[in-house]
């Protein structure tokens, strides 16, 4: 079970970090990541992270402003976002799956129940 908090209202150039925790499953067995889907589109990838936290992969338009990161001991994940824009209002997932370095919704097995970020203007 996956569950997501953290997020909420901010402004533009704005920070919030976002947490995922984890229950009920080995945790360091998976690969996590994050997505989000704005109103009126798709489900998007943002990041993903390997079952040790060692490598990750970003879209290009969060690269530079979003860090990806786990703590096995504590079973969280964690999404850090800076200098946010209007354009990163959506709701945000997180996911585990045992296919590495997947940037498809279809390459994870588990997703949690999203987090709403609002970025004002």
């Amino acid at each position: 079970q996956l569950q997501a908090y953290g997020g909420g209202l901010v402004q533009a150039g704005g920070s919030l970090r976002l947490t995922c925790a984890a229950s009920g499953g080995t945790f360091r067995r998976y690969n996590m990541g994050w997505f989000r889907r704005a109103p009126g589109k798709e489900r998007e990838f943002i990041a993903t992270t390997s079952k040790s936290g060692g490598s990750s992969t970003y879209r290009d338009f969060v690269k530079g402003r979003f860090t990806i990161s786990r703590d096995n001991a504590k079973n969280m994940v964690y999404l850090q976002m800076n200098s946010l824009n209007p354009e990163d209002t959506a709701v945000y997932f997180c996911a585990a799956g045992t296919l590495y370095g997947s940037t498809s919704p279809g390459g994870y097995n588990y997703w949690g129940q999203g987090t709403q970020v609002t970025v004002s203007s």
